[in-house]
């Protein structure tokens, strides 16, 4: 059987963005969970497969506390990468147990309560020994640093007017803005990008995703199944999955590329293979954008932008409705929410199901999902 284009997105769910909620995390899953299973016509016991990430959810919401409360019984089981290379590549194990005949329904689930805890997004780091014992105790502890690093070298590289970083911030929060259902509602001028604090040089405040409560899940299963979905069904056209030999430990202070993500090449090359088609076709993109330099070195590592020219590409309006790339068209991690990327493949559905409201992109029929995880690196690619 092919590998290309044979499983489908049938049902997605989200909670609300959120700061902080009041609900636990194991909540917020659940809920997330019934609303994609709902969403796909199906009930709880009409799920057999179950696929998240590796690192985060085994911890917090594992699988088999989610299946016992919702009353599944597992016939395929699987996790993969973290974080956002996990949640935009687990349809590559979703379909091997659909296609091998080892599940029928498969439900995606992801979600994270950094807004509550304490540390936040910050203490996830300390999982990695060297970083704790080498780079903390001198200051180079948080993400913005992290980032702000790679920002630095890139401008020391091709140059970069805080311009060009702010175009991405500015761009994504008129998506949020007319979306209306995210985190950030009012909108964001260029001058007001400009005004707001440095937070790690060239970084400024809003060059920094947000920080969230929040979950959400989505049900895949085979084109021929899906033909009975109450929506539009979305086509899994490719999957791609890279990643270096490097660790959590060293990847933002030993690389000889600071400028190039770990895996994206392989990601890349995987994906086109299996869907088909060039990343020259899709009609929008909802980039992992953590930072807005983050989002700014993808596009330009996946060869959707030539080397030294997002920024200006950004400025000139074209990752906005209406430019040649649309770029994470409900706000993403900046405006929207920080589920780490999951809610990109959410809103990818929403666009190819032409559900987007006022942020849908004109015959939009191939989407573009990256997921980060440096060192891995995931590229999903669906259409209508």
């Amino acid at each position: 059987m092919s590998s290309t284009g044979n499983i489908c997105i049938t049902g997605i769910g989200a909670t609300p963005p959120a700061r902080r909620s009041t609900s636990s995390i194991r909540r917020l899953v659940v809920d997330a969970a019934l609303a994609a299973i709902e969403d796909a016509g199906l009930q709880p016991e009409d799920i057999d497969g179950m696929v998240s990430d590796s690192v985060i959810m085994s911890g917090s919401v594992p699988r088999d506390w989610l299946s016992a409360q919702l009353g599944i019984t597992r016939t395929f089981d699987a996790s993969l990468s973290y974080g956002g290379a996990g949640s935009v590549g687990a349809p590559l194990l979703a379909r091997t147990g659909l296609q091998q005949g080892l599940c029928r329904n498969v439900l995606v689930y992801f979600g994270v309560d950094w807004g509550s805890r304490p540390s936040g997004p910050y203490g996830f780091h300390d999982m990695y020994p060297a970083k704790r014992a080498y780079e903390k105790p001198i200051g180079f502890d948080a993400q913005p640093e992290y980032f702000g690093l790679l920002a630095a070298r890139y401008a020391e590289e091709y140059g970069l007017a805080d311009e060009e970083l702010g175009a991405f911030a500015v761009a994504q929060r008129e998506y949020a803005v007319r979306a209306g259902v995210g985190q950030k509602t009012t909108p964001l001028t260029m001058e007001q990008y400009l005004a707001t604090p440095m937070i790690s040089d060239p970084l400024r405040f809003e060059d920094c995703c947000l920080i969230s409560d929040g979950a959400v899940a989505y049900v895949l299963t085979l084109e021929e199944r899906a033909v009975d979905s109450p929506h539009r069904p979305v086509h899994v056209r490719g999957v791609g999955f890279g990643s270096e030999a490097t660790s959590g430990d060293d990847i933002f202070t030993q690389r000889p590329d600071y400028l190039s993500f770990p895996g994206t090449a392989q990601a890349r090359a995987a994906v086109e293979r299996d869907a088909s088609l060039s990343l020259s076709e899709v009609d929008f993109a909802e980039v992992y954008d953590c930072f807005t330099i983050s989002c700014l070195l993808q596009l330009e590592d996946l060869g959707l932008c030539d080397r030294g020219t997002a920024g200006k590409f950004a400025l000139a309006g074209e990752t906005r409705l209406g430019g040649r790339l649309p770029v994470n068209t409900h706000g993403g991690l900046l405006a929207h929410s920080y589920l780490l990327g999951a809610e990109h493949v959410i809103e990818a559905v929403r666009q190819l199901r032409g559900d987007a409201g006022p942020n849908q992109v004109e015959n939009a029929r191939v989407g573009l999902v990256t997921g980060l995880s440096v060192p891995d690196y995931a590229l999903l690619m669906l259409s209508n």
